[in-house]
């Protein structure tokens, strides 16, 4: 006989904490891609409608077809047809809104870098997992937030929960990146174009003309014009300045290094 379906968890609670909503991210990111999307999207959608009027719906029905575009309207800010995980913190009553005080710590992608280069100290697109909680806490006193060491402590082990996959004790940037809102996440704005190994030398490369190991912000600005070309993506002068400022942000001192362009570019970071 057939294993019965595994329930989905917590969607019935008036509010989830933390730890409940990363089961729920589980449970829909069925793939782990970091979306949920297609079936996975459907399948979120009939439990909670499911789970907050106490009865079943019918998938194939025009009206729940029409519930679902509503829905997505209102929540999917970025159009994409698909819901990531800081748009999920939007749908769900969470406790003292966990991912949503976090984006609210941070209310830039550069305030984000800058925090996150104190940590990764040699620049590997990486912070050690004893390291988070001192992040965290970092961005908690810039917002001027006051947690408990409990909460912290929740907190901490939530985010390890959510990106230390392989429990190798260390968090990714364009993992953790993930919790900025989507139109301050530039690393999301990049996924289109993530380059192999062998593209990404190829091109710091060429605009490393002096080859000295670094380029600087006007060599960024051209290679960023070049990279929405080659993949067709329309430029927005805007936007491209402020993915330009979160990039610098790695920066030292002007100078952006291998490295550091390796973390946006890269789908993996080179060994």
């Amino acid at each position: 006989m057939a294993n019965k379906p595994q329930q989905p968890p917590h969607l019935h609670l008036a509010e989830v904490t933390a730890s409940q909503f990363l089961d729920i991210w589980k449970h829909f990111d069925a793939d782990g891609n970091g979306y949920i999307e297609g079936k996975e999207l459907e399948n979120f959608f009939r439990e909670l409608e499911m789970a907050r009027r106490g009865a079943g719906v019918d998938p194939s029905n025009p009206t729940f077809r029409e519930k679902m575009k509503e829905f997505m309207q209102k929540f999917d800010k970025n159009k994409d047809g698909r819901i990531e995980m800081s748009e999920l913190a939007q749908i769900l009553p969470t406790e003292e809104n966990f991912l949503l005080c976090f984006r609210q710590f941070v209310s830039s992608s550069a305030e984000f870098m800058a925090a996150w280069r104190r940590y990764d100290t040699d620049r590997s697109g990486y912070i050690e997992a004893n390291e988070l909680k001192g992040f965290l806490s970092d961005l908690l006193e810039k917002a001027n937030r006051h947690y408990d060491d409990q909460k912290l402590q929740e907190y901490t082990q939530t985010i390890l929960r959510m990106f230390d996959l392989n429990g190798d004790g260390k968090l990714g940037l364009s993992e953790m990146a993930r919790l900025l809102p989507v139109q301050e996440n530039f690393l999301l704005k990049f996924e289109g174009v993530k380059l192999t190994t062998e593209q990404f030398n190829a091109i710091f490369t060429y605009y490393d003309k002096d080859g000295n190991g670094y380029i600087d912000e006007q060599e960024l600005d051209a290679l960023l014009r070049d990279l929405y070309q080659k993949n067709k993506k329309e430029v927005d002068l805007k936007n491209l300045s402020g993915y330009k400022q979160s990039i610098m942000s790695l920066s030292d001192g002007g100078k952006l290094y291998r490295g550091e362009l390796e973390i946006v570019l890269c789908r993996e970071p080179i060994a």
